[in-house]
């Protein structure tokens, strides 16, 4: 329960005491400041709140419950004395009201005095015991004038206060400048209201409407008010994490199209079907309250808009900016209406007739707080910071030079809800765009007609709107590829022209950052000859104390830090005899010792031979095992050296309970050969933090380090996982990470014994399918809640700056490809590409992307490459291998849609050697065109100086393995050991750097050759020859080039 917060009788309603403290003394120090303008001298105020009713009405008396309270008592009377707080109610809402008591005396030093009604009193006794408690000779009582009594115990009371002989006076302006400005809490509750909002516009009604328009549907107003309404009621529809008791309209949605418009909150959508044909307006207007706070929002959608309506929307919509930004706490409330009309009288004095005769009013509990309305007349009012405005500014009754009754008569709407802070306006609403780009469709009928237009519009100073989507029309559809063709040209122009500002502002200069390894030089064994251990006998030995090795040389026991051997190797010969070979790290010639010890001889490498084979293989192992300690130390010393220093974690302690994850395996694994262990996952003040029942298996993640945070739920995947992808890397266990995933195991994986085929009837089978579908839902939807509840944890105002949110992959628009070793399903999100089920992870922020080259594409081919460039040419670039041509169109539209400029090659180009170029020259490249020297449509037209224009871009046989491709060489199957393949991993990169035994044998046959010895004859040195190179094919002699070998970032 909540701080502050008492709980009652029935345990379903509580007051929160520290809101009800705060603003109850917020009333009794307005009344005694302002008594005498805005409480009209009122020494008493009389409050009588109706019966309940499911209308839909917006009270002062019931608004001040809410406030005050937090809920609403219907059929209660409240009256303010200054020493006594008298409540006249039935049995239980005294009950639920008698715990204020002891809050109301220590906020505003009164006393409670319940007045409790029983069920058939009328309440008559009650309210004369009340009169003569407040009865004084020169006594003002105040009420609200406006509000109609309702009900017999309210008509009752309206009546013996009437006859009482107190002089009443409205008070209705007090409540409103009272109830004007918003505590903290009440500004999250109209941030809330400002969000379901936008999501049900943005989530619902446009993406409803585009799919009503573009097939052609018959729909009523009626029938889009009930689905709006719906998404409000129920926010999960609209894809708001907020709770369904928490919310309610303010009003029920309204739309309007075909000539009829009503601007006003109280109009209704009528049983009229949807109008959109060329010319038309669609008007929506949603509101809804969360906690009973409101918030309203309302657009305009043009459809292929002549040139009226494009003025006519654009002026509107920068009066209403101009509106808004005048709402500066000081300033009067009528300067944003003034405002306003500046404009139209500037840019367009003829629609000023047609000017709605206010820019809207302030908002909270009350859709309509009356003494805020934003006109020229309210010259009193001034705006203060922590006041909430709904700005709604429309033109009415325009007039279209058609015969058409549907087009001839055209409104247009605008309506945001803004929050007054200390510097400037926050509009709530701001995320459902009223760009014009935005709000404007357009069908394409024909083509001539649309051409005139253009050309007439031109003329009159003001561009058509340009099409968000296209509509099918009744001739046909515009070509996909064309709009796409038109699309990408513009961006070229765009990345060009910031191409060409980013690289004049970097400047040719480069900086390499890397820190310098440790130097060969710099490691002793022993810093005394004394510390040597003494020897027992001539033979190899291994002191993992001071991780050296000790060779005998010379009949002397010779020490080597274990960082000094490059690798170790043993081989039998024929004769049984074993042999052991150490190579040695050698300086080359740029290297620091080399001047250092100027002189020195390197010792390279250096061969044992033994007659005992179990000996030489315990000392190669632990030779190879003491040098994988000892760099696997020095390599997480060096990564941690690198790590940005992250803030401590702050536990949630007393300030909320955290939220928790539980039964979680993280990847990467932390380190160790004990069994894995699953963890759980905790939300906390500033950040998350992992952890198994072993105390050193800890991670912790700060919310400052996110850079992007994913869920994705289990669909065609074992899994069900949450990631994120980090700003700076972290330590997981050994392992230097950007990458950090938290995943549960949805499905088992089962292996059928027997080999026969099972029935799809098998009632096994279907059993077992049914467990793994519901521990499937079940897990997805355990994740989601715990996905919102973080949500609703970053929407807190000092977690803003972060602009963090789960982001889940688009299935739909994912496709096959490889951007490492395996063939994965790669998929995007609002702001990034990613991979997130195989090992190494991909996660490319779409931010960061210059442009995207398509390679490989051509008819005949199966498949093609995808080459990302990015930003920071100093960056490889990362490539997509063997995406199915089938998803080009795909890959072209999910680009093209997310404003990515992509250009086609036939051939892989050489990119490292193209960036080099740009980086080293890049006035050169900015003069060339920009990246236009990708354009396959302009390298055909010039294909007679091809070889010339394709100088230094030709393309790469091979193409350079990305450092990073060490560092991400994990597993790639959730049921692969880690251990395993480290020891793998290991292996490998002590396969011998320095010359094999081949190698070896070759150089002594040569030398017997040399000197004459031929030990075997030219047959059997074919013969070897043919079985050494047996397994490879090489090319024919006459192909151009070599088949490009995959080769992964």
């Amino acid at each position: 329960m909540a701080s502050g917060t008492k709980p009652v009788a029935d345990n379903q309603y509580s007051i929160n005491l520290v809101n009800f403290s705060q603003r109850l003394k917020s009333l009794y120090s307005h009344w005694t400041k302002r008594k005498s303008d805005l409480w009209s001298s009122a020494d008493v105020l009389a409050v009588a709140t109706p019966p309940h009713s499911d209308d839909l009405r917006y009270l002062k008396s019931s608004a001040l419950h809410v406030w005050l309270f937090g809920y609403e008592f219907p059929e209660t009377i409240i009256v303010f004395t200054k020493k006594q707080i008298h409540f006249l109610c039935s049995p239980k809402k005294a009950s639920l009201l008698g715990a204020v008591k002891k809050s109301a005396n220590e906020a505003a030093g009164v006393d409670l005095v319940m007045h409790v009604k029983g069920k058939g009193d009328d309440g008559v006794s009650l309210m004369d015991a009340i009169f003569d408690d407040i009865r004084d000779s020169e006594i003002i009582v105040g009420h609200i004038l406006k509000e109609v009594a309702e009900g017999k115990l309210l008509e009752m009371w309206d009546s013996k206060l009437k006859s009482a002989g107190f002089p009443l006076v409205d008070i209705s302006d007090g409540f409103s400048e009272l109830l004007a400005l918003k505590d903290s809490g009440e500004i999250i509750n109209v941030r809330k209201a400002a969000f379901l909002c936008v999501s049900v516009m943005n989530n619902v009604v446009v993406p409803k409407l585009e799919s009503v328009i573009d097939d052609e549907k018959k729909i009523t107003h009626s029938s889009l008010m009930e689905e709006a309404e719906k998404a409000i009621m129920e926010p999960s529809k609209a894809k708001a994490k907020l709770k369904a008791e928490n919310v309610d309209i303010c009003y029920p949605p309204i739309f309007q199209s075909g000539g009829q418009f009503d601007l006003r909150p109280s109009a209704a959508s009528n049983e009229d079907f949807l109008y959109y044909d060329s010319g038309s307006v669609i008007i929506c207007a949603v509101g809804a309250r969360y906690n009973s706070y409101c918030s309203n929002l309302a657009r305009s959608y043009l459809i292929d808009a002549n040139p009226l309506q494009s003025k006519a929307y654009e002026v509107l919509l920068k009066a209403q900016e101009a509106a808004i930004s005048m709402l500066k706490p000081g300033n009067k409330v009528s300067a944003s209406y003034q405002a306003a009309l500046s404009v139209f009288q500037s840019d367009a004095p003829e629609l000023i007739p047609n000017l709605t005769k206010s820019a809207g009013t302030g908002i909270g509990i009350e859709f309509r707080e009356s003494g805020l309305n934003l006109n020229a007349k309210n010259n009193d009012s001034i705006v203060k910071a922590n006041m909430v405005f709904n700005v709604s500014l429309g033109l009415q009754k325009l007039q279209n030079q058609t015969s058409n009754p549907k087009k001839q008569n055209f409104s247009l709407l605008i309506a945001d809800t803004v929050i007054v802070t200390e510097k400037s306006p926050e509009v709530a609403t701001s995320r459902s765009s009223k760009a014009a780009k935005d709000v404007g469709y357009q069908f394409n009928e024909d083509g001539e007609e649309e051409e005139r237009n253009r050309k007439k519009s031109k003329v009159n100073g003001s561009e058509r709107l340009k099409s968000k989507t296209t509509l099918r029309s009744d001739n046909g559809e515009v070509s996909k590829e064309e709009l796409r063709r038109q699309h990408q040209a513009e961006l070229a122009r765009q990345k060009n022209e910031e191409t060409a500002r980013r690289l004049a502002g970097e400047g040719n200069g480069s900086k390499d950052n890397r820190g310098s390894s440790k130097n060969s030089a710099d490691l002793v064994a022993y810093k005394n000859v004394n510390d040597i251990p003494p020897p027992k006998e001539l033979m190899i030995q291994i002191d993992l104390k001071n991780e050296s090795i000790l060779l005998p040389i010379y009949g002397n026991m010779v020490p080597f830090h274990i960082s000094t051997i490059r690798t170790v190797t043993s081989q039998q010969d024929t004769s049984r005899s074993c042999y052991i070979r150490i190579i040695f790290n050698i300086p080359n010639t740029q290297d620091a010792s080399s001047s250092k010890y100027q002189g020195s001889i390197f010792l390279k490498e250096v061969s044992f031979r033994s007659k005992d084979p179990r000996h030489i293989s315990e000392v190669v192992g632990s030779i190879k095992n003491l040098r994988k300690n000892v760099v696997a130390r020095e390599s997480e010393r060096a990564e941690r050296a690198t790590l940005v220093t992250q803030e401590k974690l702050q536990l949630a302690g007393n300030r909320f309970k955290p939220i928790k994850l539980h039964d979680l395996w993280i990847r990467p694994v932390f380190g160790g050969r004990g069994r894995k262990l699953s963890g759980t996952l905790e939300a906390h003040a500033n950040g998350f933090r992992y952890s198994t029942s072993r105390a050193e298996e800890r991670v912790d993640v700060m919310f400052s380090n996110i850079k992007h945070a994913f869920f994705q739920p289990a669909e065609r995947e074992m899994i069900t996982l949450l990631h994120f992808h980090l700003h700076n890397h972290i330590m997981v266990g050994n392992k230097k990470t950007k990458d950090v995933q938290f995943y549960v195991e949805v499905m088992d994986v089962v292996q059928t014994l027997g080999g026969s085929k099972r029935s799809v009837y098998d009632p096994d089978e279907i059993e077992e399918e049914n467990r793994e579908r519901e521990r499937k839902n079940k897990m997805n939807m355990v994740f989601q809640s715990f996905m919102n509840r973080v949500n609703d944890l970053w929407g807190q105002p000092q977690f803003k700056d972060f602009d963090l949110e789960f982001d889940v992959p688009l299935r739909e628009l994912g496709f096959h490809g490889v951007p490492h070793k395996a063939n994965v399903y790669v998929v995007p999100t609002s702001s990034c590409l990613v991979e997130l089920v195989e090992l190494p992870f991909l996660v490319v922020t779409l931010n960061e992307i210059e442009i995207v080259n398509l390679e490989r594409v051509n008819g005949g081919q199966k498949s093609f490459d995808m080459t990302i460039v990015f930003k920071d040419f100093k960056r490889d670039v990362l490539r997509i291998d063997s995406i199915p041509s089938t998803a080009l169109d795909g890959v072209k539209e999910w680009l093209d849609t997310t404003d990515i400029k992509y250009y086609e090659s036939r051939l892989n180009l050489n990119w490292r050697h193209i960036l080099k170029t740009i980086t080293d020259d890049p006035q050169s490249f900015i003069d060339d065109g920009g990246w236009e020297f990708l354009n396959i449509d302009a390298s055909d037209s010039d294909s007679d100086k091809s070889e010339e224009s394709d100088k230094g871009y030709i393309p790469s046989d091979l193409e350079p393995e990305s450092e990073s491709e060490d560092e991400d060489s994990e597993s790639e199957s959730l049921v692969e050991s880690e251990d395993e393949e480290d020891e793998e991993s290991e292996e490998d990169s002590e396969e011998d750097k320095g010359k094999t035994w081949e190698e070896l044998e070759r150089e002594a046959s040569n030398a017997d050759k040399e000197k004459g010895v031929e030990s075997d004859s030219e047959e059997e040195r074919k013969r070897r020859k043919m079985k050494a190179f047996g397994k490879s094919r090489a090319p024919p002699p006459s192909s151009k080039f070599t088949k490009r070998p995959k080769m992964r970032k």
